[in-house]
């Protein structure tokens, strides 16, 4: 995914620029005599340090960091792709990437960040429910009406049109037609083979399901149906469903939404208010978007109360993601809504 920037190797013909030779002096001896000492070469400019801050520091002065997005949260629990998944983002258009890591990133696990729009803050993001504290803080920090998305390394956003348009412009639109939120699937992502990749990550020859998904009626308490709500399941939730807690199953997720005063984010990657949990407007259908994310197949392969019993994870419907939005789109797997 890292795209390179090729050599320039001189024209066919051309010779290399070389510096000029020296004029030869009459008489070196009384010219070194009279010449001014040589000036000292100025001193090489030391490396810019990054910056690195804990969380509850930032909070207390986020600067200009916050001022205006789209803002990505970036949720490292591990050290599985995180320079791809900044990269990603950065090339998504965010102007900000908050990157939430437990010890302050290597340079190895970031990414070319000309712009420095990456910002590394310390917070433990491994424990359960590490989504809930750092996003429902950045809400209380940032201004009205700022567009945030939240995700964790090894995981994509992908929305419609993706690779001509910035998510920037997709918000744009989105919110012109009154939304402050866009529903998001997560679609479980899996290397072909464990016996060659046992974390269950290969970027290069990642797949994913491409049938096996459905929806059910979202009820409240009294078993009634909630309006313009559903369920998603699919994926790996849903085939390997007896290695996960039943509040972890759905593949929906409000991956992108507009901040406002009191909303919170709940566990289970809900929110507080109800219209931030709709699918789509009275109207017509909204966009959607996806999140190619590796991360169930990751704790699936590693915790010991699965791994043992999971040999792999292809099957007949398995097909090889080709990094592409428009794949998803075919698949129905996000929606474009009015947006053309």
């Amino acid at each position: 995914m890292n795209m390179q920037r090729p050599d320039q190797p001189l024209a066919e013909g051309a010779e290399p620029i070389l510096p000029p030779a020296p004029r030869p002096q009459p008489d070196a001896g009384a010219a070194a005599a009279t010449a001014p000492a040589p000036a000292p070469l100025p001193a090489p400019l030391p490396a810019r340090a990054r910056v690195v801050r804990r969380f509850e520091s930032f909070l207390a002065s986020p600067g200009e960091v916050l001022a205006k997005g789209p803002i990505a949260i970036v949720l490292i629990e591990d050290g599985v792709e995180v320079a791809s998944t900044l990269e990603h983002h950065i090339r998504a258009g965010f102007r900000r990437i908050l990157a939430l890591s437990a010890d302050p990133l290597p340079a190895s696990m970031l990414p070319d960040d000309p712009k420095e729009k990456v910002v590394n803050l310390i917070h433990d993001c491994r424990q359960p429910r590490a989504h809930v504290d750092p996003v429902n803080a950045i809400i209380k920090a940032a201004p009205a009406d700022t567009w945030v998305y939240y995700g964790y390394n090894a995981e994509y956003l992908f929305y419609p049109f993706a690779e001509t348009r910035s998510v920037g412009e997709l918000l744009a639109f989105h919110a012109e037609e009154r939304r402050r939120a866009m529903l998001s699937y997560v679609i479980d992502m899996y290397a072909p083979d464990l016996s060659r990749f046992p974390n269950a990550v290969s970027l290069d020859e990642a797949m994913f399901d491409r049938t096996g998904y459905y929806a059910l009626g979202r009820t409240d308490r009294n078993g009634a149906l909630k309006e313009r709500q559903l369920d998603f399941y699919g994926g790996l939730r849903w085939r390997f469903e007896e290695h996960l807690p039943l509040d972890r199953r759905r593949i929906d997720r409000i991956a992108l939404f507009r901040t406002q005063p009191g909303l919170e984010l709940l566990a289970d990657h809900r929110f507080n208010v109800e219209e931030y949990n709709t699918h789509s407007c009275p109207w017509h259908h909204n966009l959607t978007a996806a999140v190619a994310s590796f991360r169930v197949a990751k704790a699936l392969a590693r915790n010991p109360s699965s791994r043992d019993h999971i040999t792999g994870f292809a099957w007949n419907n398995s097909l090889r993601f080709r990094w592409t939005s428009n794949q998803l789109l075919e698949l129905g797997l996000m929606e474009p809504g009015q947006w053309f």
